[in-house]
């Protein structure tokens, strides 16, 4: 058959390629965009967007719950599992609708398929495993994304071993849940039904929770989750899951070597991502994988020229916003745009949507010691906060960590009220290289949660006014 030819065809329709067509297309490309299940990929359709929308009932239902502290009465309050399940698919839906109306004004032509890789840039579409048609172009990005990782003998079967995608769907409230692995994905998931009214235990192979935060800031964490109710086991390990009618039973090797048996209603795996590297006819090119992520430089580009990688495929951190920015990158270096820059990893800002949030960006403490900083570091705790006083939610901190010597933000570090919108802030002074003196004399509008940024930032001078 012909090949149909374009300047750049994206083979995964997520947060990174459908952006990376978008912007293709705005420089003047001609664009395909193949797609084999929906736009918006994972992201919107099975993780970031509805895992938000689920966390959001469970917002509302805990403030429902807790409205006598805040002056109002509220009586027989009862979950809906079904109805909060369905408004976050229904967003999901109009999201993903909302990506191909973006794709159709600009112009990008949209192949349903599977694309595979022929070689010298050509591109098969197929369809049930049949190619239906075959495209070319001088570019090609791959953007097909990750999948939940499995454990041997423990794979998700969706019944009573759940992945995040069975638990965005789930028919009911688990009494008892176990969460295996306390990332962003398991905490999140662990959240949202504890504050429902599961019991929830959460074990992790690793010494704490949220082990790529700040260990100030997991400490914090831990103690908050403990709080609400949830047993957190650290530095343990799974040996096996054996399922029965009355629930599922979990071997875990505690830190002393002994074993604990653990029997829960559902466990959630939670465990890490494979990147979406097979049947891509990678054995056509010269890309290199690794751990199932393919090998790219620092525009993207693989070991085949002309092909390129973002987002999850290409390794982590695995954010959908990375996978945005890299799609961005990668079409202006291809376009020849003159301003375009690397991706630093340092500041992408890293969020979760726990109760309490947690947000982050840059270097951790230990992290910034390790490469041999003399740091200076500022906190400031929401306690002493007048809007999050006012809004019932004062727990948690802000951290901020300064080179002595240059005053360069290193990192931030938050737990609290609205953090992961917070840290957007930090993120735009690493971007434009602010020091402590910028941030210092920034002023933060009152009263504002932002404010305890600022006294964050005071506090490193040895300067903080409300503490």
């Amino acid at each position: 058959m012909a090949a149909q030819e374009f300047d750049l065809v994206v083979v995964g329709g997520g947060p990174g390629g459908y952006v990376a067509a978008i912007r293709a297309a705005q420089l003047g490309m001609a664009v395909a965009l193949v797609e084999r299940e929906h736009l918006g990929g994972i992201c919107l359709n099975w993780g970031c967007i509805p895992t938000k929308a689920l966390l959001r009932s469970a917002e509302v239902y805990h403030l429902a719950k807790t409205a006598s502290q805040y002056g109002l009465k509220i009586n027989d309050i009862e979950v809906d599992i079904n109805a909060i399940v369905q408004r976050s698919r229904k967003i999901a839906k109009q999201l993903n609708g909302g990506v191909g109306h973006l794709l159709k004004k600009n112009k990008v032509e949209v192949l349903t398929g599977h694309g595979r890789l022929l070689g010298q840039g050509r591109l098969a579409v197929e369809v049930d495993g049949v190619a239906v048609m075959e495209v070319s172009a001088k570019h090609i990005i791959l953007a097909t994304g990750a999948r939940a990782r499995d454990l041997p003998g423990m794979e998700a079967d969706g019944k009573q071993i759940w992945s995040y995608r069975h638990a965005l769907v789930a028919d009911a409230v688990p009494e008892k849940l176990l969460v295996v692995g306390s990332g962003a994905i398991g905490i999140e998931f662990a959240s949202f039904f504890n504050t429902l009214g599961s019991d929830v235990t959460v074990v992790e192979v690793l010494d704490r929770v949220l082990p790529v935060e700040d260990e100030e800031i997991s400490v914090m964490a831990h103690k908050a989750f403990e709080k609400q109710g949830m047993r957190l086991l650290t530095g343990v390990q799974v040996k096996g899951l054996k399922k029965a009618a009355g629930g599922v039973t979990a071997s875990i090797e505690m830190p002393d070597g002994k074993t604990e048996a653990i029997t829960a209603d559902r466990v959630i795996m939670a465990v890490g991502i494979v990147g979406n590297v097979e049947d891509l006819g990678l054995e056509n090119t010269k890309a290199t994988v690794d751990r199932s992520h393919i090998v790219v430089d620092a525009w993207l580009g693989t070991g085949e020229p002309g092909l390129y990688a973002i987002g999850d495929l290409a390794g982590p951190p695995w954010l959908a916003h990375k996978a945005s920015h890299e799609g961005v990158i990668c079409v202006e270096k291809i376009a020849g745009v003159a301003d375009v820059h690397p991706l630093n990893p340092l500041n992408i800002p890293g969020c979760t949507y726990c109760q309490p949030q947690v947000a982050s960006i840059g270097l951790t403490e230990a992290a910034a010691k390790a490469k041999g900083h003399k740091v200076r570091v500022g906190r400031f705790p929401f306690i002493g906060n007048g809007k999050a006083i006012a809004l019932g939610d004062p727990e948690g901190m802000i951290k901020t960590i300064f080179d002595e010597t240059s005053g360069e933000l290193l990192g931030a570090h938050m737990i609290g009220p609205e953090v992961t919108e917070l840290i957007q802030g930090y993120a735009v002074a690493r971007s434009t290289e602010s020091t402590e003196a910028e941030l210092l004399h920034t002023v933060f509008p009152h009263p504002t949660l932002s404010e305890a940024m600022h006294e964050s930032v005071l506090d490193a001078m040895g300067r903080a006014i409300h503490f």
